[in-house]
Order: structure tokens, then sequence, then C-alpha cells
């Protein structure tokens, strides 16, 4: 059974269950004080407590996608291959494997409701696979979203803007889908003319899961920052029709994911031209979760107001990208930083804000924040992008 599959929580579930059950009904049979009835007593504990901890273990996992395999869990990832493998034709994931996007298990993508069905070139199709990063060597999960026009004839040498969908922590891709609802937000906001045709790229920010990564390159660790402005692009284009130019890619996020967002928009321009971040932080700093992100010694210190983005405002130069910052005015803490962000912005950065009266930290709130900011996205990324060569019967491109 896969690490993920409702089979092995349930059986787990149901292990833990029988556990607690037997331990009460046995007990009196373990209330002696020679060494066989201590020992059994310390053996059901031992079990018992071991087989609720699985269960919770198993749920947590299902619900924040920290690991999506027996493999992933044991440290055994295969390792990202050098090249770059170049695709075309509507069957976009039958054909990479081995390459830098393969196709994966449902990876929880068959809980969720209201994902597109019937034929992909009127229905459009979501996707579930890993993206493979070459220059840092991890596997990342993904859900890619393909605008039915992505199948269409009149389109099919168009490459799409992309919009790259990053989850809080320690939520996982299937937040994204089934909590944010943000392939059936694109699907409904492209049917209805609101949003041109747009790929969405669903991922975590984490790639070094459990452990926080912020989107930061770490001095002698994860290099999450390269894995989202060189691997995932590389990946992307490799496989998918998606714009080579930088005004085709925007970030969006909430909570970690958003931050992510914005870091990623204003430390490299070049790649992300377009941020939509809800309840962000605007600082990156350590804690229990991320451990030293910056590093140690005298360079630390520089390492992390880099990751400030006053900081950046202040004493660097201002980048030509767009920005959409969202909170609440009651109930969201971050909300003076967030003014202070649209105080401090200046051009040739455009910032715009999305503020409710009332909100938290939570889905609910960003539910209420994702299809203006998916509208936003539509007017800000540039569509439609360069065309893709047209291929020589043989499969390969023209030049």
């Amino acid at each position: 059974m896969g690490l993920t599959s409702r089979a092995l929580e349930y059986v787990v579930l149901v292990t833990a269950v029988l556990c607690v059950v037997l331990t009460v009904w046995l007990w009196p049979l373990l209330a002696g004080r020679g060494l066989l009835p201590v020992l059994g007593r310390f053996v059901s504990i031992g079990v018992t407590q071991l087989a609720i901890v699985c269960a919770l273990a198993l749920g947590v996992n299902s619900a924040y996608e920290f690991y999506g395999s027996w493999d992933e869990l044991l440290g055994h990832n295969e390792q990202a291959p050098a090249p770059v493998i170049r695709h075309s034709g509507r069957d976009v994931t039958a054909g990479v494997r081995g390459g830098l996007v393969q196709a994966a298990g449902p990876q929880g993508l068959d809980r969720v409701p209201g994902l597109p069905t019937g034929p992909p070139e009127k229905a459009g199709r979501v996707e579930s696979v890993r993206i493979m990063g070459r220059r840092t060597r991890v596997v990342n999960p993904a859900f890619v979203y393909l605008p039915p026009q992505y199948f269409q004839r009149q389109f099919r040498r168009q490459r799409f803007p992309v919009v790259v969908a990053i989850s809080g922590y320690p939520g996982g891709i299937i937040n994204l889908a089934q909590y944010l609802r943000v392939p059936q937000t694109a699907g409904r906001l492209i049917s209805r003319n609101a949003m041109p045709p747009t790929v969405v790229v669903m991922v975590r920010p984490t790639i070094a899961p459990p452990r926080d990564t912020e989107c930061v390159d770490v001095p002698g660790g994860p290099r999450a920052e390269t894995f989202f402005t060189k691997d995932l692009p590389d990946a992307l284009k490799s496989a998918y029709r998606v714009g080579h130019d930088p005004s085709a890619w925007g970030a969006l996020g909430y909570s970690s994911g958003g931050t992510c967002a914005l870091q990623l928009a204003m430390r490299n321009p070049h790649v992300y031209t377009a941020a939509a971040a809800f309840s962000a932080d605007y600082r990156v700093r350590d804690d229990l979760t991320t451990g030293r992100l910056f590093g140690s010694g005298p360079r630390a210190a520089q390492r992390q107001r880099e990751h400030d983005l006053f900081w950046r405002l202040a004493h660097r130069p201002v980048p030509r990208i767009s920005v959409l910052v969202a909170s609440s005015k009651r109930g969201e803490g971050g909300y003076p930083d967030t003014m202070r962000f649209v105080r401090a912005a200046k051009p040739p950065m455009a910032v715009d804000s999305l503020i409710l009266p009332r909100g938290s930290h939570h889905f609910t709130t960003w539910r209420q924040e994702i299809t203006p900011a998916m509208k936003w996205m539509g007017t800000t990324l540039t569509f439609p992008q360069d065309v893709a060569p047209r291929p020589h019967k043989n499969g390969r491109p023209a030049s």
C-alpha cells in the first residue's frame, strides 16, 4: 500500500483502535506484580502508543503532503537527470518519463471535487506530476492545470502564461486544489473569458520536508530559491508550452507561499514579473521549523537583510514587477506590515492591494481573495506569448 493511500490510513487507524480496546480489555489480566505481568503492561502500552502515533503521523502526512512515497520517507529519492528534454504534442506527460517532469500517482488529486471532466479540449485537465530539479537534485510533487485552449487545434503552437501557485507551510499541494480551489477557479474564470488561458502549476514551498525552507538558498543546505527560479522554470519549459519570456511568469501563494511569491519576484524579476500574496510576511526569519536559513558567521546577517523586503526597497534597485498584496483590517496580525509595504513601494514596481474588512489566517479568508487575485494575474501576465517551433515529421522542432 502506498504511503498516502486511504487503505493504509484505515488499516493503521483500525489497528490503533483495536490496540486501545485490547489494552483496556486485557489490563485486569496484567495486574499482577510478577515479571511477566509487568512486561505485558509495558508491551501493551508501547504497542498502543506506537499505533496511535503512526495513525496520527499518517493523517498529518496525508493532509500536508510532507512525503509522497515510502522511498521519499526513507530518503531514497531518485536523482534528477541532467538533460533537458523538449516535447511537443497533446499528451504532455506520457512522453516525459525520465525527463524533468514525470507523471505521478494521484497524490490526493482523486479526492478533490470540481476538477475538469470530459474531453480536455473542452474542459481542460489537471495532471499530477513530479518536478525533477536538475541543479538542486530534488524531486518535488506538483499539480499542473492546463486550460482547454492548450488542447485546441487553433492554439496548438501557442505558448501560454503560467502562474506558479505555492501552498503555505506545512500545507501540501492538495490544499491548493481542495481548499483554495485554484484549478477550479482558473477553469471557471477562463470559461467566462474573465481570465486569459493560463497554465497553473501548484507546488509546496519546501523542497526538503519537513524543514521549512522559505524559498531560500540555505548555505550548505537546500537550495530552494534555485529550485523555484531555475529548476522549476526549466522543467516546465521542457514539458509544456509555456512562455519563455518573464512577462509570462507569475507567482501566487498564501501564508508562507505568499512570502515566497513576493521574495521570488522581488529578488528575481528576470524570472517572475508578477506576484500575488495572501497573508504574507515581508521578512524571512529563522524559527524552529526553518533552522538556520542564512548560515552563520559575519555574512549571515547580510543574507538575512537581503530577504527583508523593507530593507530591499530602501537599499536595492526597485524591480520592474507588479505585486498584489492581500490582508484584512481586523483578524490578521500582518495588516500593518502590508500597508507599510504598500506605502514603501515605488516605481517602477506597481503595487495593488486587496484588503478585506475582516478575515483570518485561514482558507475562509483566502477563498475570498483567490478569484480577484487570479483575475489580476490575468490582466498582468502577457497573453498570447511566443509560439512554439513547428515540429518536423520526425518530431523534432524546426529551427
